[in-house]
C-alpha cells in the first residue's frame, strides 16, 4: 500500500499550474452519453475518478483515450443502458450517467453508487427529477432502474441545491419533449460548464449560474470539442498550502471569481492574495493567523470541499476558529487524525473548535476521504518532523500529480510503497 511521506518547516515558493476541475469533467464525460460521434476534452485531470468514469463508458461500448491532458471520447458503439457494478460502486459521480441514459434510451439500470464515505449524499432528488419528467422507477436487490416511453418537460423544485441531482436532471431534460425547470437548482461553476458543453452540443439552456435553469428540449445533439474549467478546489488547496507554510506561489489556470470566499478567508486570516495578469499570487511571512468562523454553504458560499483543508490551517491560528459543517453530516473524520499531530479540536455536533497552538508535530495519520487527505498534507507541510499518510488512494481520485506539484515548489515530499 503507497503512502505518502513529508518533512515540514519549508516555505513554498514558485509556480504551480491547476488542472481541469475533476468535478466539472465527470458530468461532462457522462454527458458524452447524449450523441454520437467523436469528442474531444481538453484540460482533462488525469485522475482516479476520470480513469473510472471511462471504464463506465467502457463497459456501455465507448471508446476513450488520453493522452496529455486531453481526452478522446468515441461513441459510436454505445450498445448498453447497464453499467458495470464493479466500476459504478467506486464513485458516487457514476450515478451522472443515468440521466443521459435514461432520456437517450428510455431505459437505465445500475446499482446504488459508491464514493467517500463523508455523508448520506442521497439520490432521492435525482429519482424526483426523473420521476417528474415521466420515469418509472424501481428499486431492488441493490440495482435502481428507470425506464419511460419518452421523457416530458416538467417544473422540477430541488429541496436542497444538489450539484449532482441539478447535473443529472438537467442532462435528462436536454432531449425531453418540451420545457423543464429546475428550481432552487445548484448554481456552482461546474454546472455553468456542464450547460456551456450542452449548448454547444445543441441544447437550449438558459439561466445555469442561478436558482432556476430553463431548458428547452431539442430532438438530438452532435459531439463537439471542449475545454474544462479549472478545478477551484485544487486551487484553494494550494492557496492554504502557501498560506500554512509561510509561501509565495503563483498559482496559473485559475478562475479569481470561481475562488472569491476561499480567497476573502484567507485575507480575513492576515494573508496577501493577488490577482495577476497570468495568474493569482499568495504570499505570507509564515507568522500566526487571526482565527476564522467559517460556515458551509452551497456555492458562493464557503465550499465544503474546502473546510479540511481550512480546519489543517487554522490549527497554527492566534486564537479559537470556529467550523460549522452543514452540508455533510460526517466531514469530520479528518480531526481525529490532526488530533495525533497535537491539534487542539473539539467536535459538538456539527460544529468544530479549533483553538490554535504553535506547531503541529508529525504523526502516522490515515486519509479517510479525497479532502480529508489534501488536509494532512497541509498539515505535514508546517509540522514538526515527519508525516507518513496512508490511504492516500483516496488523493489520487480529485488531485492530478499532487505530490509531483508540490516537490516541485520546494516540499519535502515523496510516495513510497
Amino acid at each position: 500500500m503507497e503512502r505518502i511521506v513529508l518533512e515540514g518547516g519549508v516555505p513554498l515558493k514558485g509556480v504551480i499550474q491547476i488542472s481541469g476541475a475533476k468535478n466539472a469533467v465527470l458530468p461532462i464525460i457522462a454527458a458524452s452519453l447524449l450523441a454520437d460521434g467523436d469528442f474531444t476534452i481538453y484540460d482533462t485531470p488525469w485522475l482516479a475518478d476520470v480513469e473510472n468514469m471511462c471504464e463506465i463508458l467502457a463497459s456501455l461500448g465507448v471508446q476513450t483515450e488520453f493522452c496529455d491532458g486531453t481526452l478522446h471520447i468515441n461513441t459510436k458503439n454505445l450498445n448498453g443502458v447497464e453499467p458495470t457494478q464493479e466500476s459504478v460502486r467506486k464513485m458516487r459521480a457514476s450515478f451522472l450517467t443515468m440521466g443521459p441514459l435514461l432520456t437517450r434510451f428510455g431505459k437505465v439500470k445500475m446499482c446504488l453508487p459508491g464514493g467517500c464515505a463523508i455523508g448520506a449524499r442521497p439520490i432521492d432528488l435525482h429519482l424526483k427529477g426523473f420521476e417528474a419528467l415521466g420515469a418509472q422507477i424501481t428499486i431492488g436487490e441493490g440495482h435502481i432502474t428507470a425506464e419511460a416511453d419518452h421523457l416530458i418537460g416538467s417544473k422540477i423544485y430541488l429541496d436542497f441545491p444538489s450539484v449532482g441531482a441539478t447535473e443529472n436532471i438537467m442532462m435528462a431534460a436536454v432531449l425531453a419533449e418540451g420545457n423543464t425547470n429546475i428550481e432552487n437548482a445548484a448554481a456552482e461553476p461546474e454546472i455553468v460548464d456542464l450547460a456551456n458543453f450542452l449548448n454547444a452540443m445543441g441544447a437550449k439552456i438558459k439561466g445555469a449560474g442561478t436558482k432556476i435553469i430553463r431548458i428547452q428540449g431539442v430532438n438530438s445533439l452532435q459531439a463537439i470539442t471542449h475545454t474544462v474549467i479549472p478545478d477551484r478546489v485544487e486551487a484553494g488547496s494550494f492557496l492554504v498550502a502557501a498560506a500554512a507554510t509561510g509561501g509565495d506561489l503563483l498559482l496559473l489556470n485559475v478562475i479569481e471569481q470561481h475562488l472569491q470566499s476561499i480567497i476573502a478567508k484567507l485575507k480575513e486570516a492576515g494573508i496577501a492574495v493577488e490577482e495577476e495578469y497570468d495568474g493569482l499570487r499568495i504570499r505570507s511571512d509564515g507568522g500566526r493567523l487571526q482565527p476564522l468562523d467559517i460556515k458551509t454553504l452551497p456555492y458562493p458560499g464557503f465550499a465544503t470541499d474546502m473546510q479540511p483543508q481550512f480546519m489543517a490551517l487554522m490549527t497554527r491560528a492566534k486564537g479559537t476558529s470556529v467550523v460549522a459543517e452543514t452540508v455533510f453530516e460526517n466531514r469530520f473524520m479528518h480531526v481525529a487524525e490532526l488530533q495525533k499531530m497535537g491539534a487542539d479540536i473539539r467536535i459538538e455536533g456539527n460544529v468544530a473548535r479549533i483553538q490554535g497552538i504553535e506547531s503541529l508535530t508529525g504523526a502516522d495519520v490515515t486519509a479517510t476521504d479525497l479532502r480529508a487527505g489534501a488536509a494532512l498534507v497541509i498539515a505535514g507541510l508546517m509540522a514538526k518532523g515527519c508525516t507518513r499518510i496512508n490511504e492516500v488512494y483516496h488523493i489520487d481520485r480529485g488531485y492530478e500529480k499532487f505530490c509531483a506539484k508540490l516537490e516541485k515548489v520546494g516540499a519535502r515530499i515523496k510516495r513510497i510503497g
